[in-house]
């Protein structure tokens, strides 16, 4: 007897990081619509006051230690975006190609952290130390050190190829170094002005964080008018509260920060020293007079601020304007690939990328803006003198001392 077999489609079900399609979906998605939004606040609360208490406590230790941090985010967010397009059933057929994304990895931060740092290190040793020739061979060196082993693994890439699998492997070479210029050209910034003073580090980071708590409680109670289709539950109501919030913050923040050296004096070496400086202008208060028509019972007839105040209010305007594009950029790149987080290491926030895209747009903004209207131009110029005058031998530095002593006396005459 004939029976027809009849193959059931399986059912394919869905990750728990995915987003359901577009077409699934109906009605806004806001927070205050959300039936289980305070089970979600708990969890978020409860994760974020754990990372604020470590922040602060790397914070407290030092340059170094906050150089550490910023290497773990970047391992957390180069393996959750390695991830993103890895294909395990490819990979069983490509042993070591896993590997080769890291190699490419450490080879990336070798060259960015050597050039950032560069200036650090050679001021850590003294020509007494037995590490001074060691690290003058490796500034001199460094580039071309980076470069061969560029290649090594650009080498080891074609040698690795494989037929049938061509298409998959050019395309993760392309996905490896998109990842490298996303984590390393940005968080470089990061690094290099956290050396001008943890002042400049730690005040854009917390206006993100301010402006990221204060979105989502503004949104959570009061949210009503979607914001931007590509983040659902963003809404004007949390963007403009979270806005005025971070503003505040960022003039009463800077005045805070501002009282202290370990905060505001830059670091010129690598060492773990406490800090004395003099913290310039900038961090010298300012008495202002109040008005005569202010009440006197106001305490207010004179006021005192900080000349750094005002260029915190800049960094507030850019944190609650334009660094939340760049959690708008990441919401829609996890539409692209129909997923919710890019990790699940953070309860109630996602993975790490979730919680550093804002932070990435904001850092390159604090540096350029340092850079730009912060340091004053004669500390630029010491700052090359500097590095030219260390990078010289013990003849070249008699040679450039004779010849300055002879510009001094034919100026005299």
């Amino acid at each position: 007897m004939h029976r027809d077999i009849i193959h059931a489609r399986p059912r394919r079900r869905r990750a728990s990081n995915e987003t359901p399609n577009e077409g699934e979906t109906s009605g806004v998605h806001l927070l205050v619509n959300y039936s289980g939004k305070y089970k979600s606040m708990l969890v978020r609360a409860y994760s974020t006051f754990w990372m604020i208490l470590g922040f602060a406590l790397i914070i407290y230790m030092g340059h170094l230690y906050i150089w550490a941090m910023v290497i773990v985010v970047q391992i957390f967010m180069a393996k959750e975006l390695f991830t993103l397009r890895r294909k395990l059933h490819e990979e069983n057929r490509l042993p070591g190609f896993w590997l080769l994304n890291w190699y490419f990895f450490f080879t990336a931060m070798l060259f960015v952290y050597g050039r950032i740092l560069n200036q650090q290190l050679v001021n850590t040793v003294t020509t007494e130390n037995h590490w001074y020739k060691l690290v003058g061979n490796f500034s001199k060196y460094h580039m071309v050190t980076s470069y061969f082993l560029y290649i090594t693994g650009f080498i080891w890439f074609i040698l690795s190829l494989k037929k049938k699998r061509y298409k998959y492997q050019f395309g993760q070479y392309a996905w490896t170094h998109m990842i490298l210029i996303v984590v390393f050209a940005q968080s470089s910034f990061t690094v290099a002005i956290i050396f001008e003073g943890i002042f400049w580090f730690l005040l854009p980071a917390s206006l993100i964080v301010i402006n990221d708590i204060a979105a989502y409680v503004f949104g959570f109670f009061f949210g009503k008018t979607p914001l931007i289709k590509l983040s659902p539950k963003k809404t004007w109501e949390g963007f403009i509260g979270a806005s005025g919030t971070t503003l505040i913050s960022a003039f009463v923040l800077a005045n805070f920060l501002g009282q202290f050296q370990w905060l505001t004096c830059p670091r010129r070496d690598l060492s773990t020293g406490w800090l004395n400086c003099d913290p310039g202008l900038l961090f010298k208060p300012e008495t202002f007079t109040g008005p005569e028509w202010f009440p006197k019972w106001f305490h207010l007839t004179k006021i005192s601020i900080l000349p750094v105040q005002w260029h915190a209010l800049w960094l507030g305007l850019f944190a609650s304007i334009i660094a939340p594009f760049g959690g708008f950029f990441a919401s829609g790149f996890k539409r692209a690939f129909k997923i919710k987080d890019f990790g699940d290491s953070i309860p109630g926030h996602g993975g790490m990328t979730d919680r550093m895209d804002c932070q990435m747009v904001m850092a390159v903004f604090a540096y350029i803006y340092h850079q730009s209207f912060v340091v004053p131009q004669s500390l630029l110029t010491k700052t090359i003198m500097d590095q030219i005058v260390l990078s010289l031998t013990m003849e070249e530095l008699q040679t450039l001392h004779t010849k300055v002593g002879r510009l001094i006396m034919e100026k005299q005459l």
